[in-house]
């Protein structure tokens, strides 16, 4: 991982999420179209797979850097794991705003949503739960309700939304997934899994044309490559990452 994120996480990854309002086609010869010509720009991107609710298209794996794509029955989701760089993450995403209006039959009336999200994953063999307690909540009054005698934390993960004025109008989301179980909790045994930060800048409603994607999508990643580098990076990422290495 080349990006400015490799010193401070596990895993980053970039996902792109474009939902609409009715079903994309599902026909074999229309859904193979799609893959083909975006295995023609992106050729390591070969591996075709069927799951119970998506068919999926994957590139290689090499050093925990992927790409892949899904399908599924009213959105269109691609990720890139790892990139080296951002120009990297986002050729995916371009190119898949490009293409799926064109190959599914996308109408701009059609469109329920674009969401575009930056995900960190910092690994932590301890109680998830106490970690992000004492790194974001900690001298808090909400915090504080952990003072209670005999209290441990089972379920702390903090989650936040805002609105942030255009044009265009976005929706910021920023939520801390935890994984620690409360039987982990109870036994006082941890296994090794990642704390994810999640930072989503989200889209909603219908456009006049599919043509503005591109410059939608323009405006979205630079509002957050901004909210992660001024706010997310030093409030949410250091902290946990101090917490991490600071715990038993």
């Amino acid at each position: 991982m080349a990006t400015s994120y490799g010193a401070i996480c596990t895993d980053f990854y970039v996902n792109l999420t474009l939902s609409v309002k009715m079903d994309l086609p599902e026909d074999r010869g229309t859904v193979m179209e799609f893959c083909d010509r975006v295995r023609n720009d992106l050729p390591d991107m070969s591996r075709f797979q069927r799951f119970e609710d998506e068919l999926a298209l994957e590139s290689r794996r090499h050093e925990g850097e992927y790409r892949w794509l899904a399908l599924r029955q009213n959105c269109v989701r691609c990720g890139h794991v790892n990139p080296e760089s951002f120009d990297d993450a986002y050729r995916l995403h371009r190119l898949i705003l490009q293409l799926a209006p064109f190959y599914l039959s996308i109408n701009p009336l059609d469109l329920d949503s674009l969401e575009l999200t930056f995900g960190f994953d910092l690994e932590c063999k301890a109680n998830h739960h106490q970690i992000v307690h004492e790194a974001l909540l900690g001298g808090s009054p909400l915090g504080g309700l952990l003072d209670y005698a005999g209290a441990s934390p089972i379920d702390v993960q903090p989650a936040l939304g805002m609105m942030i004025s255009g044009p265009p109008e976005l929706h910021a989301f920023v939520e801390v997934k935890t994984r620690t179980p409360a039987r982990h909790v109870r036994r006082g045994r941890y296994r090794s899994e990642p704390i994810s930060v999640f930072v989503t800048m989200r889209h909603m409603g219908s456009l006049e044309s599919v043509d503005q994607l591109p410059t939608l999508f323009e405006s979205m990643h630079e509002q957050l490559d901004a909210l992660a580098q001024e706010k997310v990076v030093g409030e949410l990422l250091m902290p946990i990452s101090r917490a991490i290495l600071n715990s038993p």
